[in-house]
Parts: structure tokens; C-alpha cells; sequence
């Protein structure tokens, strides 16, 4: 295994790095603060050639894989954005992205992917249920034939980033679960614009990640035209797939990014910060030890996520090491925050340091995108041949 960064990946490293510093934590503050999306920031790295880094250099994209972006995101999200800017990766270069590059029409491409990887276009993707949960395959939304398109019908609930997007990614069923024959069967993608007759929204009111909405979203005999179908009639359930695994790697990398940003912060404060005589607290074992944990259980989740996505960019099965890193990273972040705000004493719960928003957002990740149980389920089953437990 080479381990070895190319010149290349370093010098996008330290251009994520400086595009990152630019939107450092007082930004990422005052956008918490007023609920409000990153545009600025977004169209920061876009106008760096930093969004469309996985995405065909035909469409003003890169070209490069899944180890880049993740090797970007995870420095931008360490320069002051924390876990919630690996959402804009999530929604825009994969929802988007992934969904078009891989599944599109070449008309779909040619409108819309030179839009995203400049920043004028913003994605979301409507999959979860209120009774679906983590069961996407009992998903209920329902589009029937209508003429050459479709009418939709259904309920969706925690999606992000609705109200700042201009096309939903909706995944619906075009045959009814019962008619399938296979639970897998019957599932459909669709790349629709979000201002559409019968297609609302209502924002949920929430602890973190505040810089992107979650909605409720709601479709009332939603018009769908023959062109805005993504991939197989029937056949988006492998599609998807695709779609999640890679939101996957881009959540753990933001996650990544957010532990280190955060014992950054601790030791900088530790090594300033003087209660007994002139000895800074990071002197002590009693402040060293846990963010030295922190920092070595944040390395282990990365490579994890670095073999991930070079599995992804070769073509090879990385669902499993996909689904560990992500679990590892949530547990890792949250304790390294947590650790971080422990140092810092009460200044890591005053909003001017920055770590509580931190320990805010990334609480979210230990069950989305997927949960931590569900992460378990599918080691047990795929990586231990265990038997389903639910």
C-alpha cells in the first residue's frame, strides 16, 4: 500500500486549507447564529475549482475521484467549518453530482453540471420517510404514470438544504411495494425543481447543523416531465446505492476535519491557559491524554476513509470500509469535542470559542446519514456472516 500523497493531492490540501481560512470559525459563528447558508463560502470554493474535484473535466470539473474530495473536505472542515461543511459536498458534488455524472442523460449533464461545479446550482436529495426511518426500502412516495411523465404523491422529512436548493434529487416508488416482487424492485430517481406546483416545505426547528435547513417536504400530485428521470425506471435502488456509500465518505472526512479542528482549539487554549504558577494546563497529563486518544482514534477513522474511497475510485466493493469509517469518525469526533470542551473548561461552552458549535453539529452524525446500530447491523451481516437481526 502506497501511503504517499502525490504533489498534486498536497497542493490541493493547502488550497483547501487557505479557501478554508477564509471562512474560519467566526464566519461558521455568525452563520449558525442567523440560521443562514453558507453562499459566500460555497461559492469560495467552487470559484477555487474545489466543488467539482471528482466531477468530468468536460463539465469544468476535475476529473479526479473520491480521495481527493475527501482529502478536501477534510481540510476545509479543519479550517473552521467543522462537520456541517461536509454538507455542502453531500448535497451539491454528490446528490447532484454523483446522481448526474454516473446516471444522467447527456442533456441532463450538459444543463446542469456546469451550474454546480461553478456554484450557481444548489442540490438536495428527498429519501427518508417519517415512517421509514432508516428503511429506505419501505419508502411509500409514489409516483404513477401520467401520459410520457409522472404524478407524485408523498411525504418526506429531514432533508436538507430545501429551501437554498433549486433541484431535488426525489426518490420515489413507480411500482408499489406489494406489486414489486422485490423489496429492491419498483424504486425510481427523479431530478426535479424545487419551486414546482404541489411540492411545499417546512423548515424543522433544531440543535445544530443550523447553516442548512431540514425540512419537512411535502408532494401534492407533483408534475414530474419524462426528462427529469435519472437513471432505470424501476432500477434506481443499486442507483442510489451509489449515491449513499459516497455521502458516506464525504460525512466521514467532514467529521475528521471537525475533531482536529476542535483539539486544535483545546491546545492552543491549554498551552495558553495558567491556574497553578506559571505552568500551562497542557502541561498536564490530565488535559494531554484525552485529546492524545481523541487524535489517535480521529487518524484510524481516516485511513479507514482514505481506503474507502480509493476502493470507490478503483472500482472495487468499499460499502463495508465505507460504513466502519463513518462509524469510527462519529464516535471519534464526539469524543475529541467533547474532550476539547473539557480542557477549555467553561470557555468551551461560550459560543466565542467556537468548540460548542462543533460538539453541536457533529452529535447529528452519530445517526445520520445512517445510524451507528444500523452501521452495526450491516458489519454483522456482510463482514461477519452473522444472521439479520432485525
Amino acid at each position: 500500500m502506497d501511503f504517499q500523497l502525490s504533489e498534486e493531492q498536497r497542493l490541493m490540501i493547502e488550497t483547501a486549507s487557505r479557501v478554508g481560512a477564509e471562512f474560519g470559525p467566526d464566519y461558521w459563528r455568525e452563520q449558525d447564529a442567523k440560521k443562514s447558508f453558507p453562499t459566500e463560502a460555497w461559492a469560495g470554493i467552487c470559484e477555487s475549482g474545489l466543488g467539482g474535484v471528482s466531477l468530468p473535466e468536460e463539465y469544468g470539473g476535475s476529473g479526479l475521484g473520491m480521495l481527493d474530495m475527501a482529502l478536501v473536505v477534510e481540510a476545509l472542515s479543519a479550517a473552521g467549518g467543522g462537520a456541517t461543511l461536509a454538507q455542502l459536498f453531500m448535497i451539491n458534488p454528490i446528490f447532484g453530482g454523483v446522481a448526474l455524472a454516473k446516471f444522467g442523460t447527456k442533456a441532463q449533464k450538459d444543463a446542469m453540471l456546469p451550474a454546480l461545479i461553478q456554484g450557481k446550482l444548489n442540490f438536495c436529495m428527498a429519501l427518508t420517510e417519517p415512517n421509514a426511518g432508516s428503511n429506505s426500502l419501505e419508502i411509500r412516495s409514489f409516483a404513477h404514470a401520467d401520459g410520457q411523465g409522472w404524478r407524485l404523491k408523498g411525504q418526506k422529512i429531514w432533508i436538507t438544504g430545501v429551501p437554498d436548493a433549486q433541484k431535488m434529487l426525489v426518490v420515489a416508488r413507480t411500482t408499489r411495494l406489494e406489486e414489486a416482487g422485490r423489496r429492491t424492485a419498483g424504486i425510481s430517481l427523479f431530478l426535479i425543481d424545487v419551486d414546482r406546483e404541489g411540492l411545499s416545505h417546512q423548515p424543522i426547528e433544531k440543535v445544530g447543523t443550523n447553516t442548512l435547513a431540514s425540512s419537512t417536504v411535502y408532494f401534492d400530485d407533483v408534475r414530474i416531465e419524462p426528462d427529469e428521470l435519472i437513471g432505470t425506471l424501476d432500477g434506481g435502488w443499486h442507483q442510489l446505492l451509489d449515491v449513499l456509500n459516497t455521502e458516506r465518505i464525504v460525512t466521514t472526512a467532514g467529521l475528521v476535519g471537525a475533531g482536529s479542528l476542535a483539539i486544535r482549539l483545546a491546545v492552543d487554549y491549554a498551552k495558553d491557559r495558567k491556574v497553578f504558577g506559571d505552568k500551562p494546563v497542557a502541561a498536564y497529563q490530565g488535559v494531554q491524554f484525552p485529546l492524545a486518544q481523541a487524535h489517535a482514534e480521529l487518524q484510524c477513522a481516516r485511513l479507514m476513509n482514505l481506503k474507502a474511497a480509493s476502493l470507490c475510485d478503483t472500482g472495487l466493493p468499499y460499502g463495508s470500509e465505507a460504513n466502519i469509517a463513518k462509524l469510527i469518525a462519529a464516535q471519534a469526533a464526539s469524543h475529541a469535542i467533547e474532550r476539547s470542551m473539557q480542557a477549555m473548561g467553561g470557555m468551551g461552552y461560550a459560543k466565542e470559542y467556537h468548540v460548542e458549535r462543533l460538539w453541536r453539529d457533529a452529535r447529528l452524525f452519530r445517526f445520520a446519514p445512517v445510524s451507528e446500530e444500523m452501521v452495526l447491523n450491516f458489519i454483522a451481516m456482510h463482514d461477519l456472516g452473522m444472521p439479520k437481526s432485525y
